[in-house]
């Protein structure tokens, strides 16, 4: 199954994501299909940069977004709701 999902980077203490395609058993921070984004929760105001195309591709072929990347969608006007 692909989903997508968060993977973590940056250093200690200072996290940012990317937004990623994988398949569901790779690991968190492993290989990945494709990048479609990124989200830095530690600046004000928050940076959430998604390729809705992209994103809306992926999940009219079948992959599941995670819960936060769903709400990042919602944040975004990606995804209703």
């Amino acid at each position: 199954m692909v989903k997508i999902r968060l993977k973590r980077m940056g250093t200690k203490k200072r996290p940012f994501y990317r937004v990623v395609v994988a398949d569901s058993r790779s690991p968190r921070d492993g290989r990945f299909i494709e990048e479609i984004g990124y989200y830095d929760p530690m600046v004000e105001p928050e940076v959430i940069k998604i390729d809705s195309e992209k994103a809306l591709e992926w999940m009219k072929n079948g992959a599941q977004p995670t819960e936060r990347t769903r709400d990042l969608f919602k944040k975004n006007g990606i995804l209703e709701g």
